[in-house]
């Protein structure tokens, strides 16, 4: 609905529309927010443009087509308790993945880690002890 904007000197050529960016932006933000979503969508799909919704992490994990290819995953959490999480989102029939626990907490793992580069335990206890770790 913009027929103009391509005969305008400053967004003529991709050179103009990048110094002129800002203002493209606003413009294109003014005229974006005169319908929803969805319109939007459905005429640029139709015109053959690539697109589709940004979404929320909680519409992410609600999109039927997430919970039907099992994408998200329910793994625990020590400090949350059961989190929901991404999963890769493509699977391998040889080697494929899961979701085994969640993102440690910060220094869960301090005394294994330590152990493993030779730390004895009175060692790791005395770090602790003086906040080290």
């Amino acid at each position: 609905g913009r027929e103009t904007w391509p005969e305008r000197p400053d967004y003529a050529t991709n050179d103009e529309r990048l110094k002129n960016r800002d203002a493209l932006n606003e413009e294109i933000d003014l005229v974006t927010q005169t319908r929803t979503s969805e319109a939007w969508i459905e005429t640029l799909t139709e015109a053959g443009v690539p697109c589709g919704p940004i979404k929320s992490i909680d519409q992410v994990f609600a999109d039927p087509q997430v919970r039907h290819l099992g994408v998200s995953q329910s793994v625990e959490s020590a400090a949350l308790g059961p989190i929901g999480l991404l999963a890769q989102p493509v699977v391998l029939t040889r080697t494929p993945s899961a979701l085994r626990t969640a993102a440690p907490e910060r220094g869960e793992h301090s005394e294994e880690i330590l152990g493993d580069f030779g730390y004895s335990a009175a060692e790791i206890a005395d770090l602790r002890q003086r906040k080290v770790i």
